[in-house]
Formats: C-alpha cells, sequence, structure tokens
C-alpha cells in the first residue's frame, strides 16, 4: 500500500476508511466489520465507526488477520534464476541480484539468500529490521524446497528425513517430506522431491540429500512461509500482498 494516505492535520485517519483503501473490503462492508466487533487496533476491539489511527504505527487485525501499516518501504519477491549470485554485488563479476533490480529506486536488501546455483523465491526489502529479523534463526519461517535428485526416493528414505538427520554442523528438523515424482532419464534414476525446513544453514538441503544417498542435480526453494512463487516467471519480480505481508510481520514481531 502506498505512503500516500490521506490524513488529518494529527497524521490520523478514520479506521474505515483505512481499511477500505488497504483492499479488505467496500467502505460499507468495513464498517460492518467494526460493529461486528471483527476488527481489533493495538490489542482492543473498535467498533466506533468515527474512530481515527495513526496508519503507519496502529497494529490493526481483522477477522485475526494483521494488517500491515502504511509505509513507505517496499517488500518484494523475486524469483531468483541458477547462476545470480545473492548478493548486490561481486568481486568476480558474477551477475548479482542487482543486475535483476537495477530499474528499482530503492536501496534493496536481499532477506537471507540463495546459493548461486539454486534457483527461486528470494525476498527483497528496502526495510532493513524487517530484513535481519526475517533473516534472524529465532524468526526463521518454514522454506518449501523442490529438489531433482539421483536414484529413486523411497518411503524408508522420506521417513528418515521425517525422523532428522544429523549433519557434521547439528542435526536438521524436516517439517514435511514427499515424492513428487520418479523415473527414469537418460538411462539413470532419477526423482523429484519436495521439502520444507525452517532453518536455512549453508547449502542445507543438498547437504541433507547428499547424507541420504540422494545428490541434487537442480534445486528450487517455492516458498517462505505464506509467500509461495507460483507463476512468477525466472528473474521477475512482484510485491508482497497484504496477507503475506501480515503473516511476515507477525511472525517477525514487528
Amino acid at each position: 500500500m502506498s505512503d500516500q494516505v490521506p490524513v488529518d492535520e494529527d497524521g490520523l485517519i478514520r479506521l474505515q476508511k483505512l481499511l477500505a483503501m488497504s483492499g479488505v473490503a467496500s467502505r460499507r462492508k468495513c464498517e460492518e466489520l467494526m460493529l461486528e466487533g471483527k476488527v481489533v487496533v493495538d490489542g482492543e476491539v473498535v467498533t466506533r465507526l468515527g474512530t481515527k489511527v495513526d496508519p503507519g504505527t496502529a497494529v490493526i487485525r481483522v477477522d485475526g488477520k494483521r494488517l500491515p501499516p502504511v509505509s513507505p518501504h517496499v517488500y518484494l519477491v523475486l524469483n531468483k534464476p541458477r547462476g545470480v549470485v545473492s548478493t548486490m554485488s561481486d568481486p568476480e563479476g558474477r551477475p548479482t541480484i542487482a543486475d535483476l533490480v537495477a530499474d528499482r529506486p530503492e536501496r534493496l536488501f536481499h532477506v537471507g539468500r540463495l546459493d548461486t546455483d539454486t534457483s527461486g523465491l528470494l525476498m527483497l526489502t528496502n526495510d532493513g529490521d524487517f530484513a535481519q529479523r526475517m533473516a534472524h534463526p529465532s524468526y526463521e519461517v518454514d522454506k518449501t524446497y523442490v529438489a531433482e535428485v539421483e536414484g529413486e526416493v523411497t518411503r524408508a528414505t522420506i521417513k528418515s528425513l521425517l525422523a532428522g538427520v544429523t549433519l557434521e554442523d547439528g542435526p536438521v528438523t524436516v517439517s514435511k517430506a514427499r515424492v513428487v515424482s520418479s523415473g527414469q532419464q537418460y538411462g539413470k534414476d532419477k526423482s523429484i522431491v519436495e521439502l520444507v525446513i525452517h532453518e536455512g544453514r549453508n547449502r542445507i538441503v543438498r547437504r541433507l540429500l547428499d547424507q541420504v544417498g540422494h545428490p541434487v542435480r537442480q534445486l528450487t526453494r517455492t516458498a517462505i512461509g505464506p509467500v509461495v512463487l507460483g507463476r512468477l516467471g525466472i528473474g521477475e519480480l512482484r510485491q508482497l500482498t497484504l496477507p503475506e505481508l501480515g503473516e511476515l510481520l507477525d511472525n517477525a514481531q514487528l
């Protein structure tokens, strides 16, 4: 949502107007939601229709879901191609994220990183606090990966992944694991597996699958928490939706 919100001289705006401008519903429907006790501001149910709020600081929930504050910050999703380095500059001259966002006016930070040879979902923002929180181990959300691996992945392997695998730098917890498909390519067995893990240690998915005997051929991150890659093309950007951002802000306790 743009930070160009019409506020009064005190920097406030009527709550139902802000909800409608945020795309929650029509103004009338937003008023109904308030009267039904479904709108909470800073922990208190607000039913009085004339109530004004600060759009930049109020913590608003509608039906329990967080509505992000109005902010000058941008929150973007990038489908990073393979071969692109997850930095904004590279001394070796390799292609970087900065090349993909060269037309953006903001000074962007990447939220976490992806290996150079891994493609998929990477978030970018000019909100330094958000970037730091989201990358911190205590706030990390589930990350979903799809990997093409060598060999046929069996049910027993899936069970052992879900039971937990210990690598040289400690155990890894796998929240979900499933075989998407298996077959042959160039006369050799291959499988496509989907994994959901919570942490972001260096090359964690590749090391994990290597440990159980299935080296990774290709790897893509398809989701971070509520944010899903979907049909976003390789190298393309989109803005986080308000529900996605609201859930992530809650997760990061911002």
